[in-house]
């Protein structure tokens, strides 16, 4: 990939190259993350699972990936 076609974003806290036109679907599945085994959420606003193929990553964007807590 050239430079002209990454953008950095924040993942997790960390820096993180990601291609122009990347999706928070492409990025989960890029990761090796069952879609269904994790929260997401972009600039502090949850995303829901079925809206992330929907959401385009802009350079710059803080995203969060974590297991949901499930107890009782």
């Amino acid at each position: 990939m050239s430079e002209e076609q990454e953008m950095d974003v924040a993942l997790d806290g960390r820096p993180y190259r990601v291609r122009h036109g990347t999706t928070l679907a492409a990025l989960v599945s890029e990761l090796g993350h069952e879609p269904q085994q994790v929260t997401t959420a972009v600039n502090g606003t949850f995303v829901r699972r079925e809206e992330r193929g929907g959401c385009v990553l802009q350079a710059g964007d803080a995203v969060l990936l974590f297991q949901p807590i499930v107890g009782g």
